[in-house]
């Protein structure tokens, strides 16, 4: 009788054990597609990613991967040109390529796409957006990159320009055949070489807007007023850099700050002609509250995607 009660009660409680368990996977279940469910529904906007020089699009994944834990269901596109060694392509035929590839995401998006461009990458964005009058971008998130040129670092060219050194750089980057055939000689931007660098120079000029350039007559270049106002249509602008980057020289250009005559010390963004001009639209943009910066330290170049602080501190928060 003893057995028979005791059975009973241990296949009971099994049976209880059994159904509660049964309970709380589907009430974990339940809960995990209502929480994408809402996601979803909340509406968070595709995600665009650009790679930076010589990268994959899919060294980037770990930062797709914070998006997709951060905010489930969010569309990403990490865009799969120009990699490694085609990352040195002219950077208007670059603009051209991603154009392509991006246009049909942001036509499939009524209420915008964010993007974010890393190191070589978010040059080519903000030279995108601002030569596409079509475009609904709602943030740039520009993640270490050269946005007002490069003078430093030229140790990965070694293997394709043994000779190249940084003081006479200026006389092969700014020649015509290099400028049609290399990328960073498009944003090469040599303070000592000032002039030399706005006449023949068939890129960074040209996406800020020189006022200089009116006086040149240029294949490439876009009405000055169609390329502020598509700069403009930007609600957010977010520059992400550090001291210890280590590669985009100085680290400020990340931020719009950069040398100032002769290399002489480093004037910050709001003194930049193309800031006090507002050639381009970036003061506008300022005074409108629509420019961010963030400044880390101890972060190397390479790992300013890996980061989780930098992910949850400056680019989070604007994936809305």
């Amino acid at each position: 009788m003893n057995i028979c009660f005791l059975r009973a009660s241990f296949y009971s409680s099994m049976i209880v054990r059994l159904f509660w368990t049964n309970m709380w996977a589907k009430f974990l279940s339940f809960f995990s597609c209502l929480a994408a469910f809402l996601a979803v529904s909340s509406g968070y906007k595709p995600v665009i990613i650009i790679h930076g020089i010589l990268d994959h699009a899919r060294d980037l994944n770990d930062l797709a991967e914070f998006i997709k834990a951060a905010h489930p269901g969010t569309n990403i596109s990490l865009i799969n040109i120009f990699e490694e060694q085609r990352s040195f392509v002219p950077l208007w035929s670059q603009i051209n390529g991603y154009r392509d590839k991006i246009r049909p995401i942001m036509q499939q998006a009524e209420d915008g796409v964010h993007i974010i461009g890393f190191s070589q990458g978010g040059i080519i964005a903000r030279g995108m957006i601002e030569t596409t009058s079509d475009h609904n971008v709602d943030t740039l998130i520009s993640l270490s990159s050269p946005q007002m040129g490069q003078y430093g670092d030229t140790s990965f060219l070694k293997p394709f320009i043994p000779d190249v050194v940084v003081k006479t750089a200026y006389k092969v980057f700014y020649t015509y055949w290099f400028q049609h055939l290399l990328s960073i000689a498009n944003y090469w931007n040599d303070p000592y070489h000032e002039e030399l660098n706005l006449k023949k120079n068939i890129f960074l000029p040209y996406i800020n807007n020189n006022q200089c350039l009116s006086e040149l007559s240029h294949s490439y270049f876009t009405a000055y007023e169609t390329q502020k106002k598509n700069f403009l249509k930007l609600k957010n602008l977010i520059l992400i850099g550090g001291p210890d980057d280590g590669v985009i020289t100085p680290w400020e250009s990340s931020q719009f700050g950069y040398y100032g005559s002769n290399n002489s010390y480093i004037k910050s963004m709001k003194e930049q002609e193309v800031y006090v001009q507002d050639s381009f639209g970036l003061r506008t943009l300022d005074r409108n509250r629509g420019v961010h910066t963030y400044t880390f330290s101890g972060i190397k170049h390479k790992n300013w995607h890996r980061s989780k602080e930098v992910f949850d501190k400056a680019i989070e928060p604007w994936l809305t």
